[in-house]
């Protein structure tokens, strides 16, 4: 009776798993808290939840799922079953591990960290730290700084590994000793400059991806990726993609450096740029990118133009561009200037709408009265809001007549409204120039009164040997220079005219800035003498005429 019961008793825990097996279980239930788990034993397993989350605090199982758990105690002091996944899945990583290391394989991993005496690696088959010894980093000496980086991965081979001990020591020089061997001595022999390979992207930077070629890896460096711009590699390529590059440069020296691209496999988009996108010429292109100094725009794929922010609006001015334009959106620009050489294009945005100055300048002429609020006032004047949204200038000078410029400013205060006369209008240069003190300037009046080419008379009441200052009353003043004194040369005008000297002169016009009449006696005695000469023809045409009316008359007197 006694060997039947220790046999049954045999018999009942021989199935039964041992506490560092690994078995299958079933997610049942979630929680907040915990993953209830049914492996197939007496009761259920709770579970932490957090044993089932990622990095990032992600729920990575739902119910219904086949998980991998480790038997801690079939009966606890509770009388439940205690399961772990995190233990599981710890354990499957380190049988991987000791099958890599059993195999002599190659495991995967990332330099996390320098510590004393090397590196700490944390390798990719599972949440294991490992231990690369500075002398086992590379074949040759490598700036140890530049080894730090998470998001470099690299290949590491397993030379000791401890379980018990946590312990596991890697060797990266042991990989890139076999990639030195006779096969990639014979790749890298037929490698050559300007050829096509296939290969496979094995690894992302931010500066571009790494392409095995089959045993000898090359650089494709982002600005060869594409024509256009590219941010991240990520928008052309992805991890494990075959793709087909173009060998650029083969270096093989200390340090064997392949580079390699792709956007040379097809034609040059800036080819005969110049010859697609004349200067002139209006396109509509797409917004790809927005900076503080302007917009890209692209007019077709790997062609893109700059529009800088002077060039987005005709009067706003040092603003952000964003407040103009959107990524994406769809705008008509002109070709302002190309420049294939360099793969510039320079682009106008405000150039495809109305040009509000020139617009003004086809309203409006100089003299004409305008009314607008005052904007801003300066040091050297106020600047009046114009139609079309621009400004005009009323320089300190062009405020009164009898104040002085510096306290006649001071009779004024923004957001007033005033009259002003237009002096001078300049559309290319983006400049109108106003004046309030020709409100009531008498020069207006004159203007009004003598038609411009008309005979006047003044009084010379100055004379330098350039030209002479002609008083044409109520006090307007006229100029006449040396030149426009006679139909001789005239080099000093004081040899010819003197101060008092009455004069008759032509009315040639109005100089704005000095506010003088522009005059001359030489236009006026010209003027005089081809009216003479019209005149002496004139009247030989009618002498002549008559003679011949009476020769008429004789011969028919005579019956001729």
């Amino acid at each position: 009776m006694t060997e039947s019961f220790a046999e049954l008793f045999e018999e009942s825990i021989k199935d039964q798993p041992k506490s560092s097996d690994i078995q299958k279980g079933k997610v049942i239930r979630i929680t907040d808290k915990f993953v209830i788990v049914d492996a197939g034993y007496k009761s259920e397993s709770y579970m932490d939840v957090a044993q089932f989350k990622n990095a990032a605090g992600e729920l990575t199982i739902a119910v219904g799922d086949d998980v991998d758990v480790m038997v801690e105690s079939l009966a606890n002091e509770s009388g439940s079953t205690e399961l772990s996944h995190e233990k599981a899945k710890k354990t499957q990583a380190w049988n991987e591990l000791e099958k890599i290391f059993e195999e002599k394989a190659i495991v995967e991993g990332v330099i996390n960290n320098k510590v004393k005496g090397g590196f700490t690696v944390e390798l990719m088959c599972g949440n294991i730290k490992a231990f690369l010894p500075g002398s086992l980093v590379d074949t040759k000496p490598v700036r140890e700084d530049d080894l730090v980086d998470t998001t470099n991965v690299l290949q590491f081979k397993v030379i000791k590994i401890d379980q018990k001990r946590n312990n596991v020591v890697v060797s990266r020089k042991a990989v890139v000793e076999k990639e030195n061997s006779s096969e990639r001595e014979l790749l890298l022999k037929n490698l050559a400059e300007g050829e096509v390979r296939r290969g496979t992207v094995k690894n992302l930077t931010e500066y571009g991806a790494f392409v095995d070629l089959g045993g000898l890896d090359g650089l494709l460096h982002i600005t060869d990726m594409a024509w256009k711009r590219v941010k991240h590699p990520s928008e052309v390529v992805n991890v494990g993609d075959e793709i087909d590059v173009k060998v650029l440069k083969v270096i093989n020296d200390q340090n064997l450096r392949i580079s390699l691209g792709l956007k040379q496999l097809t034609e040059d988009p800036w080819k005969n740029i110049e010859e697609r996108y004349p200067t002139g010429t209006k396109v509509t292109g797409k917004v790809t990118n927005i900076a503080d100094y302007g917009c890209f725009v692209e007019l077709q794929p790997g062609v893109e133009g700059l529009v800088h922010v002077s060039e987005m609006d005709w009067t706003s001015k040092n603003i952000n561009p964003s407040k103009f334009v959107d990524i994406g959106q769809t705008v008509e620009v002109k070709v302002l200037d190309v420049n294939s050489n360099d793969r510039r294009i320079s682009l106008g945005l405000k150039q495809c709408k109305p040009n509000p100055w020139e617009e003004f300048s086809k309203k409006y002429s100089d003299g004409d009265k305008v009314t607008g609020k005052i904007k801003s006032i300066t040091d050297f004047g106020m600047f009046i809001g114009l139609e079309g949204n621009i400004d005009g200038l009323v320089h300190l000078s062009d405020i009164s007549w009898n104040v002085p410029p510096d306290q006649a400013i001071h009779n004024y205060k923004k957001g007033d409204e005033v009259t002003a006369v237009i002096r001078h209008i300049q559309p290319e240069q983006e400049k109108i120039s106003l004046s309030i003190k020709q409100l009531e300037n008498p020069l207006s009046k004159y203007v009004a009164d003598n038609k411009k080419g008309s005979i006047v008379k003044g009084v010379v009441t100055s004379v330098t040997a350039r030209g002479a200052t002609v008083d044409l009353g109520d006090k307007v003043e006229g100029y006449i220079r040396a030149s426009d004194i006679s139909s001789d040369p005239v080099d000093d005008a004081t040899k010819v005219l003197s101060e008092g000297q009455e004069i008759e002169a032509k009315f040639m016009g109005v100089d704005r800035k000095s506010n003088q009449v522009s005059l001359s006696i030489k236009a006026k005695d010209e003027a005089e003498e081809k009216q003479v000469i019209e005149n002496a023809k004139a009247k030989n045409k009618e002498i002549s005429e008559g003679n011949n009316t009476m020769m008429e008359a004789f011969k028919a007197a005579k019956g001729e």
